[in-house]
Formats: structure tokens, C-alpha cells, sequence
């Protein structure tokens, strides 16, 4: 049975899908968390840190949802702040001065949208990640694996390959934001969804994106499935020269 647009956008919202606790800890046996931004604070809604990955150093990021209330709210729901892109930032910098890859794991509705953050920068430490990661020397896959909105999830997604689960998502805006600017009217969110072409398939289609994984409703398998990909794309990634790869990463956005 063909899955609709808004199907799509239910599965990347259910809480039954993979979780970035079961991707760090089933895919990064020992990752080591790194905090803080160098510059303001600790956003906890992004995870990220040192790993290796069949004996490979990688640095590893991933938007955090959370688990309890108490710990969602603290991490408004996988919304970033300032610092959370800061963050990233001095990771992905880091890894880019010792050659190691960099994977990002990507579920955020959005960047938060706070006064807090507002006050802090919110639009230019996206921007700094958009222009500053682009120009990084060193392989960047990103793999979205629930949500992916506006420009809080284009902050995460400024590299070589971007990938997308099969029940994710990956959009300028909410289908519920969509159907009430354009329409005025909340109802049409399904007719939304099919028009904004936030699905996988019409992803790939478009050649947004580089590929889908497949996502079984069992969890070890779509880790299986995720391990499999980045153990062709890394290699891949890194077989190419400096120039090489910071060439084809210019051309990748430069198509759009």
C-alpha cells in the first residue's frame, strides 16, 4: 500500500520511530559526548561527540528529542538554540582539522523559535553553519531520520550527501504552517503535504537528496540498514581530493 504525503509526515512525528539514544549507541558503540559551543553555552538538544566507526574515527551529531517531559522541554522538543549550531559547528570544524568524517543525524521540527533564542542569534549561527560547513575538508553525510524543517534542519544539512529514512521528512516549513498561509485554512494539511513534495520519494526524485534508506518497523534492522550505507559513502567520500570533494559539494547546492 502506497504510504500518502501526510502518512509520511505522521510516521517522521511518531514517537515509535529510531531514536538518536538507539543510533548512538547501537551504530557508536563508544561515543564520547563533547560539550558546549565555545562561546555561550550547552544546547542539549544537540548530541555530538567523538566515535569510531568500524575502527574509523568520525565525529557524530544528532538533534535529541529527549525521553521524559521534563527532558523534552529541556531540549524544546529537539528545537535547537544558538548554541546547539554553534555547537555543531566547533565539532564539525574540529573534525575537519584531524580528517575525520562527520555525520549528523537529523529529527527537528524546526530551530527553536524563542525569544531566548532570538536574543541570541538564532539566524546568524545557521547562517555562519550554511557558509562555514560548506567549506569544511572533510566528508559530511547527513541522514535525516524523523523531521526535518526550515532552516533549523538545512543548518544540519550543509554537506556532501544528505539521506532520508523512508518515514522522514524534509521541509521548508510544516504542513499545518503551509495550509494556513497559503489557504488560511489548517484543514487542508494533507493537501498541503502532498503539494510541498516533503516526501523521500519526491526528494530523490528532485535529486534533493542522495538516496533513501529503508525503514522496517524493526529498529535493529534500520540501524543495519543505516550502517550499510555509510560503509559505502564514507570510503567514497574520502577517496576524493580536497578539491574534489569541496568542488562536488559546490556543485551540489549550486544545482538547486
Amino acid at each position: 500500500m502506497t504510504k500518502s504525503a501526510m502518512d509520511v509526515v505522521r510516521a517522521a512525528r511518531s514517537q515509535e520511530h529510531i531514536s538518536d539514544q538507539e543510533i548512538r549507541n547501537q551504530i557508536f558503540e563508544d561515543f564520547f559526548e563533547l560539550h558546549g559551543d565555545g562561546l555561550h553555552g550547552d544546547d542539549p538538544a544537540i548530541v555530538g561527540g567523538l566515535a569510531t566507526f568500524h575502527d574509523h574515527p568520525v565525529t557524530v551529531i544528532t538533534t535529541s528529542r529527549g525521553k521524559s517531559l521534563e527532558e523534552r522541554m529541556k531540549k524544546h522538543f529537539g528545537q535547537s538554540e544558538p548554541a546547539g549550531y554553534r555547537k555543531v559547528l566547533r565539532l564539525a570544524t574540529n573534525a575537519a582539522k584531524f580528517h575525520r568524517p562527520v555525520i549528523l543525524f537529523v529529527d527537528t521540527a524546526g530551530a527553536f523559535p524563542g525569544k531566548s533564542a532570538e536574543e541570541n542569534g538564532q539566524g546568524q549561527a545557521i547562517a555562519q553553519n550554511l557558509l562555514k560547513m560548506s567549506q569544511l575538508p572533510t566528508p559530511i553525510i547527513s541522514i535525516f531520520y524523523g523531521e526535518g524543517g526550515s532552516g533549523g534542519a538545512l543548518g544540519l544539512a550543509c554537506g556532501d550527501q544528505v539521506w532520508m529514512l523512508e518515514d522522514s521528512m524534509y521541509t521548508v516549513l510544516s504542513p499545518e504552517g503551509f495550509a494556513s498561509i497559503l489557504w488560511k485554512d489548517a484543514s487542508k494539511t494533507s493537501e498541503a503535504a502532498e503539494v510541498m513534495k516533503l516526501t523521500p520519494k519526491d526528494l530523490l526524485k528532485e535529486k534533493v537528496i542522495e538516496g533513501i534508506i529503508k525503514e522496517p518497523e524493526n529498529h535493529e534492522k534500520v540501524i543495519q540498514n543505516i550502517d550499510q550505507v555509510l560503509q559505502e559513502q564514507i570510503p567514497a567520500l574520502e577517496k576524493l581530493s580536497t578539491e574534489e570533494l569541496l568542488d562536488k559539494r559546490y556543485a551540489r547546492f549550486r544545482k538547486f
